[in-house]
């Protein structure tokens, strides 16, 4: 019985990792959620304030608000605040962990190896290694 339940709670943390992945996946899937994703990651943990990203990707507030919600709702982003202000970075970790979930078990069921970076090694480098 024990085993069973195993199955199934593994199973219920696989569709709850699907459906985050679908989320964030869906978030980026927009050309303005894509571009201020981008230049967050680019600009680190410091961020950027909503009117620096007015600024820098050029469109109006109230559509950057809406963008920044879907982003934040998807755990794309985070936000903080600093006294009066605003500030808007990547999260991370949450990218690391759907990058992980897209290349979890990468070339598992191929007869090919993969080295770490989940790329196929070509036969003749396999053999070299050997």
């Amino acid at each position: 019985m024990r085993l069973w339940n195993r199955a199934l709670e593994f199973h219920r943390i696989e569709i709850v990792k699907a459906e985050d992945a679908v989320l964030a996946l869906g978030a980026l899937a927009q050309e303005s959620r894509l571009a201020i994703y981008r230049l967050l990651v680019k600009r680190g943990p410091d961020g950027y304030s909503p009117t620096d990203l007015v600024e820098k990707i050029g469109i109006p507030a109230p559509t950057l608000s809406f963008h920044l919600k879907e982003l934040q709702r998807a755990g794309l982003i985070a936000s903080r605040r600093e006294g009066r202000f605003l500030y808007y970075s990547a999260n991370f970790e949450r990218m690391r962990g759907l990058i992980g979930f897209l290349t979890e078990k990468c070339c598992s069921l191929s007869d090919t190896e993969c080295d770490s970076a989940c790329v196929p090694v070509p036969a003749a480098a396999r053999r070299r290694r050997a």
